[in-house]
């Protein structure tokens, strides 16, 4: 990495204009992984990527430059270059470098960076095996197990100087049923922040034929029924609507600009009072946590709502100006090739006092989600839909016959008013999230919970 002299001479170049504020990111990535389809290993890959990301500030307009060149003089040259295409406005100036923090956000254990390839191999293989001796219905398993060493720092013109390395390993196992034309899937994909000790202590075996039974169970059903009904969803990956149809419209990317429907609704009752939620990215070992920010900012256990009350916003620098709020630790990028932004990191809905037999037992009609599929969500208007990979109906308080074919369909902020149990049992699942500054890793979760009406999409 470059010397903090050389890097305070990059930051200089870009006050040298326009800009109020000059930031360099430096990031350092090992990567290791194989992919298995069937008994056939498709790949095997270790690599390494370097490299320097710029950004320049001028109030609320900003520039961004990145580069994997290492030449002090060629980075301050593009640095200046940026500079001269940035909007004027009030020159800043550099505050002296504070000490250097360094953080971790990983428990590691065993290193799956020095771990052999053939290891990997072996776990993974004892999944396919398994499924494919399973049922004669079960026709492709594909797994795959992935790991990654992280180092960044963050120096700017305000003296931060930070420096971060995190760990991270996620495998998954993935099951497709065939019967006749049709074609059921099922996974499990969990991730962490320690090391290779996670894997070794999995129960991979039970977890497969989980999977297994699952797309089985699927292929086996009929169709879900259309119409609005009472739905509970499970815990876990449930939490993934949460996620997407109200998460993201609580981040600055969209309530700076005016673009989400929580724009200017601090302090108001948003949600059913049933409902707290938050976003934590401190939780030992979890998949989205960390300790510094790709902003050098310190990260929080930041309460979202609370008994329904939109109590704080996830918030950037650049969300910090355009809203005259303070940042709130949660900004991210994927790597130094993005700008950072305001970005979820353990986002969960809290646990409540509910039993979950109960709130099963005391839903008459209704759909029983236990796994969800991928969606879609507008920000702005909370629009949202949901693929059900996996449900149940749901007839006198009882869990019946499984269906397929689910979607869930309304806006975010309706979906949290209609929110009227919420159980126990939280539970937090690995995930990814894309946005404006690429794919980073996230944690979903939520206890299981009843929705009182919602749309159901389905064929019957």
């Amino acid at each position: 990495m470059l010397s903090d002299s050389n890097v305070q001479r990059i930051i200089e170049a870009g006050l040298e204009k326009n800009a109020d504020f000059a930031e360099v990111f430096i990031e350092e990535r090992r990567n290791s992984g194989v992919k298995i389809l069937n008994d056939e290993v498709l790949g095997a890959v270790s690599d390494i990527d370097f490299g320097f990301g710029i950004r320049l500030m001028s109030g609320v307009n900003y520039i961004y430059v990145y580069s994997n060149e290492t030449d002090t003089d060629k980075l301050i040259a593009m640095t200046r270059e940026a500079a001269g295409a940035l909007k004027s406005g009030d020159q800043g100036r550099i505050k002296e470098l504070e000490e250097k923090c360094i953080t971790t956000a990983s428990v590691i254990t065993r290193d799956p960076l020095k771990v052999a390839k053939k290891e990997y191999i072996s776990f993974l293989s004892k999944a396919v095996d398994h499924a494919l001796a399973f049922d004669p219905l079960i026709t492709q398993v594909s797994a795959s197990l992935n790991s990654s060493k992280r180092t960044i720092r963050v120096i700017n013109s305000e003296g931060v100087n930070k420096e971060e390395d995190s760990t991270r390993i996620r495998f998954s196992v993935g099951v497709i049923a065939t019967k006749g034309n049709e074609k059921q899937t099922s996974s499990v994909a969990p991730g962490t922040k320690r090391g290779f000790e996670f894997v070794d202590e999995y129960p991979i075996i039970e977890k497969t034929t989980e999977c297994c039974e699952g797309a089985i169970r699927m292929i086996n059903a009929g169709y879900a029924p259309s119409g609005k009904m009472p739905v509970v969803l499970g815990n876990g990956f449930g939490g993934v609507i949460f996620h997407e149809a109200c998460g993201h419209a609580l981040e600055a990317t969209s309530v700076g600009i005016k673009a989400s429907y929580f724009t200017d609704k601090l302090g108001e009752q948003i949600a059913s009072p049933v409902v707290t939620a938050y976003d934590n990215a401190r939780i030992d070992g979890e998949w989205g946590s960390y300790m510094t920010d790709d902003e050098g900012h310190t990260s929080s256990d930041l309460l979202l709502i609370e008994n329904g009350i939109l109590k704080n916003y996830l918030i950037d620098k650049l969300g910090s100006r355009r809203m005259g709020m303070p940042a709130t630790g949660c900004s991210r990028r994927a790597s130094y090739i993005y700008a950072p932004t305001s970005r979820m990191s353990n986002t969960y809905i809290a646990a409540g006092s509910d039993d979950p037999d109960d709130i099963i037992a005391d839903t008459e009609y209704g759909l029983y989600c236990t796994k969800m599929g991928g969606g879609s969500v507008n920000t702005s208007t909370g629009d949202f839909n949901f693929a059900v990979n996996e449900a149940f109906m749901i007839r006198n308080g009882k869990v019946c016959e499984p269906v397929r074919g689910a979607t869930l369909i309304g806006k975010g902020g309706d979906i949290l008013k209609d929110i009227d149990r919420v159980g126990k049992d939280l539970e937090l699942s690995a995930g990814v999230c894309g946005s404006i500054s690429g794919n980073v890793p996230v944690t979903v979760g939520q206890p299981t919970l009843r929705v009182a009406s919602i749309l159901v999409g389905g064929r019957d």
